[in-house]
């Protein structure tokens, strides 16, 4: 896994959720802007994705494959999943969608990179 990817993606997903989360406090509901960002941070994820599957077929894999396997398909799916349950909730709620969504990526991006570090190091 691309380190510096990582860090993209993790940087791109807590600003977009920096950003709804203002706009959760004042009482508003997802901007165009966010939903977008949402966007953005989903092409992030599938660029790094690609960059994983592109080392793996050097001979690098991480430890267990279904786990990672199950942390791509959460990853890879999350942003439209927020995407969509923001657009069904135009309150400020939907801007609190977009935040738990964009907290949740970073999370699952490292542990993406703790899954691929256990083989590497070992």
């Amino acid at each position: 896994m691309n380190g510096t990817l990582s860090g993209i993606v993790i940087a791109l997903s807590l600003l977009v959720g920096a950003w709804a989360l203002v706009d959760a406090l004042r009482d508003r509901a997802p901007s165009r802007g966010q939903l977008i960002g949402l966007g953005v941070v989903e092409a992030a994820l599938i660029v790094l994705l690609v960059a994983a599957a592109i080392a793996a077929s050097g001979g690098d894999r991480p430890a267990s494959a279904v786990t990672f396997l199950g942390y791509v398909v959460t990853i890879v799916c999350l942003p439209p999943l927020g995407w969509v349950l923001a657009r069904l909730e135009p309150t400020r709620w939907g801007s609190v969608i977009i935040v738990v969504v964009c907290l949740t990526v970073p999370v699952l991006v490292l542990r993406l990179h703790q899954t691929w570090q256990v083989v590497t190091s070992g």
